[in-house]
């Protein structure tokens, strides 16, 4: 089944806010077995409505509209409807009391307006609504079904949830598979060396589907499978990801969808193990990631940003002369990096301690080029490891892809 999302409302083409209802929708749909085949967004006007209304009746079997139930005049989604499909609209009677009720007790007078909320096409099912004022519509008519919803998501999602699937899965969907999928997260690893892997699975892909796609610093793959029972759709992913597991499994973190931060403050959690962290470039930025997890607190010590050399030396008792003069490492350099790990490991009593020291831009630093930064981890009687990166992007690229650099060392350490 081929569905097509429309959202309603001029502030969404204007940017005035993100259309987050269609990215719910098209995941609540790939779940139920319906395929969003198009989204569209049109603004609150009446030809342009119906223009919208006719292309997708064209290609989709399922047409959902979010937004333009309200109870003002650029409120046109169900006049549009109901004009394009040649049906009046009337009164329902149920969320008309609803409305006048909320008016009564709050003591205030019901403008006309308020009535458009309460409006249905004729011979639609309504699809009330638990947050808000203005009833959905669903019906079928000449083989395409409409379902018209709420813009607030605060809205929309509850009746989609507690109404939509439900008239979805009694009307539509009785000859439907649904769709699974599973989330296979991987660090250390770009897109496309991680496609080359995979290249003959993706190309010679049918029922099970692989999709990859890529974050800052870390790819996600996407297996999703259409099965009759969860423990059908199992055995089938389960192939599929131990074939992938066998040629990447040096960077596979996780099979669901968290963060690599997460899983490493569960492992040192688990382990009992304690993490410190030194920065200098990435100013705080590990620790603001790791100290964002619920229940950090039992693994992490705390940090030290030392941007200026005088604090890596007051704070981290980094040498003066392996800082500045003629023939010092400088600040940005594998010595200070290893020194910076081993001194914050030993002031915060860890088991593991990290340092980062680099360039991160926009100009270059000791005559050192933008992009160029070490990192290090200390742990407690093992040799403390140094690497050297030379990252592209800018400010912000460089901070983000060094702290998740540092996160996926730390993840294989703990493997």
């Amino acid at each position: 089944m081929k569905a097509e999302i429309v959202a309603v409302g001029t502030e969404l083409l204007l940017g005035q806010i993100v259309n987050t209802n269609a990215q719910f929708l098209s995941r609540e749909l790939a779940a139920l077995g319906i395929d969003v085949y198009y989204q569209t967004v049109v603004g609150d006007n009446l030809q342009r409505l119906r223009q919208a209304i006719e292309i997708a009746r064209e290609r989709a079997d399922l047409v959902l509209f979010t937004g333009g139930i309200g109870p003002t005049q650029d409120d046109l989604t169900k006049d549009a409807l109901a004009s394009y499909l040649g049906r009046t609209l009337h009164i329902h009677a149920p969320s008309m009391d609803k409305i006048e009720r909320m008016f009564l007790s709050r003591g205030a007078n019901m403008v006309e307006s308020n009535r458009r909320q309460a409006l249905m096409i004729d011979g639609s099912d309504p699809l009330p609504n638990e947050t808000g004022l203005a009833v959905g519509n669903a019906l079928i008519h000449d083989g395409t079904a409409y379902m018209l919803l709420p813009g607030p998501p605060k809205e929309m999602k509850p009746m989609f949830e507690h109404e939509g699937k439900r008239w979805l899965q009694q009307r539509l969907l009785t000859n439907e598979m649904p769709l699974f999928s599973r989330m296979l997260k991987f660090a250390g690893i770009g897109e496309s060396s991680l496609e080359a892997k995979l290249i003959d699975l993706i190309e010679g892909q049918s029922d099970t589907t692989i999709a990859p796609y890529a974050q800052e610093g870390e790819v996600t793959i996407r297996l999703s499978t259409k099965a009759r029972t969860v423990e059908e759709a199992s055995a089938k992913l389960d192939v599929l990801e131990t074939e992938i597991r066998g040629r990447l499994g040096a960077h596979l973190y996780a099979a669901e969808n968290v963060a690599i931060e997460q899983v490493i403050v569960e492992r040192m959690s688990a382990k009992d193990w304690t993490l410190s962290a030194a920065e200098s470039c990435t100013g705080g930025l590990l620790s603001e990631m790791i100290t964002a997890i619920p229940g950090s607190s039992r693994m992490f010590a705390g940090g030290i940003v030392c941007y200026s050399n005088a604090l890596k030396e007051q704070l981290l008792n980094v040498p003066h002369a392996m800082l500045e003069g003629e023939t010092a490492p400088g600040a940005v350099s594998a010595e200070t990096a290893q020194t910076m790990a081993e001194q914050m490991r030993t002031i915060a009593d860890t088991d593991l301690a990290v340092a980062i020291t680099g360039v991160a831009g926009p100009g270059a630093s000791e005559r050192k080029p933008v992009g160029l930064v070490y990192i290090a981890i200390a742990q407690k009687g093992e040799p403390t490891q140094v690497e050297k990166l030379q990252l592209s992007g800018g400010r912000e690229m460089i901070r983000l892809r060094t702290v998740k650099t540092v996160l996926y060392h730390l993840w294989r350490r703990l493997n």
